[in-house]
């Protein structure tokens, strides 16, 4: 999963120290809210942070483009650890709910035990459930697969 902070100065040292990819203000300002460049932008990571001082400028330099990309950065405080918060971020799944009937979400990786797998499922099927307006009522069935083999059904 990649992901670029959208920094001020003090920031820009903290992601060179962990290796994490980094924007500027003039850098932003380059992009000059051009549309593809933008949309270009945003398909190239996966998430993206940003210094609190920074947020409230981010819609005024790059226009809508993140907002409707669906990847608006989280804020980052200066007191916030860097490396713990993109962890955090990697480790979050998001639930996009539109007009389909299917909805396919990555909960967990190779090198996860069986425990930790079950409580991941777990977390993200209760949450999902949380999600819906007649909670259990409207789930047809749930189905858990992996990359290479065959889907079991849960529900």
């Amino acid at each position: 999963m990649s992901l670029c902070i959208l920094a001020d100065a003090a920031d820009v040292d903290r992601a060179k120290l962990i290796g994490l990819d980094y924007m500027t203000v003039e850098d932003l300002k380059k992009l000059n809210k051009n549309k593809k460049l933008v949309k270009k932008l945003a398909k190239k990571y996966d998430a993206f942070l940003a210094s609190e001082a920074l947020i409230k400028q981010i819609p005024r330099l790059l226009g809508p483009g993140l907002s409707k990309a669906g990847k608006f950065p989280s804020p980052v405080s200066h007191s916030d650890d860097l490396e713990k918060r993109v962890n955090e971020i990697k480790a979050t799944i998001k639930f996009q709910l539109k007009k389909v009937l299917c909805l396919g979400v990555a909960i967990g990786h190779v090198h996860m035990t069986e425990d930790q797998l079950v409580s991941n499922i777990m977390l993200s099927v209760n949450f999902l459930i949380s999600l819906l307006k007649k909670n259990w009522q409207n789930v047809k069935s749930l189905h858990i697969k992996s990359t290479m083999g065959k889907p079991q059904r849960l529900f």
